[in-house]
């Protein structure tokens, strides 16, 4: 029996100069990518400017032209990893505006997370997004990716430097995350969701 794979969207969600961000997404579609049972899609917010233009048809031009290249990626995808740094207790003001630009494209859809940072290891970012995806009808895993001490927990080669761990939190997650979106997605096609 042939399986269609699923689309998985992978979101950096640090825009800031230096940010840390592309070398943990990379390592982690990497380990996505492996896998026969999903596609994936790296979605980079630092190609979305929409800068801090509030969600309005009526936003200007540039921002609008990037969120038309973004809007259909997200309602593309079967279930969304979301990497995030952890910005004062929280997550980035980037990730959160495209999170509020978009609503319908999360519905019914799994979403996992991948968090680094210091000592707490981007968690408390990833506690406040699940109450902001519950609000938008998606499901959040359980289980997580979380580097803490980041910046010395990888190698020059953008890989972990103990590979076991990581690989094993992220087979953990994508196995959750790719359960919720097969089960999601079949049940959408018999009874569409309504919000």
């Amino acid at each position: 029996m042939t399986i269609d794979p699923l689309r998985l969207a992978v979101i950096v969600g640090s825009v800031r100069d230096g940010r840390f961000g592309p070398t943990v997404a990379s390592w982690f579609a990497g380990q996505a990518a492996s896998r026969p049972d999903l596609h994936v899609d790296v979605i980079d917010l630092v190609d979305v400017p929409i800068g801090g233009a509030a969600p309005s048809m009526s936003a200007p031009a540039p921002v609008l032209e990037a969120l038309g290249g973004l809007t259909p990626r997200l309602a593309a995808a079967d279930a969304f990893v979301v990497v995030t740094p952890e910005y004062n207790h929280s997550y980035p003001a980037a990730l959160k505006n495209v999170i509020d630009w978009h609503n319908q494209q999360f519905h019914a859809k799994p979403v996992a997370f991948v968090s680094y940072g210091g000592i707490s290891g981007g968690l408390r970012a990833v506690e406040h997004l699940r109450a902001v995806f519950a609000e938008l009808h998606a499901v959040t895993t359980r289980d997580t990716v979380s580097f803490h001490g980041a910046w010395e927990s990888f190698d020059g080669n953008g890989q972990p430097k103990d590979p076991v761990g990581p690989a094993t939190a992220a087979k953990t997650l994508l196995d959750q995350v790719t359960w919720w979106a097969r089960i999601l997605r079949d049940a959408k096609t018999t009874t569409p969701y309504t919000a």
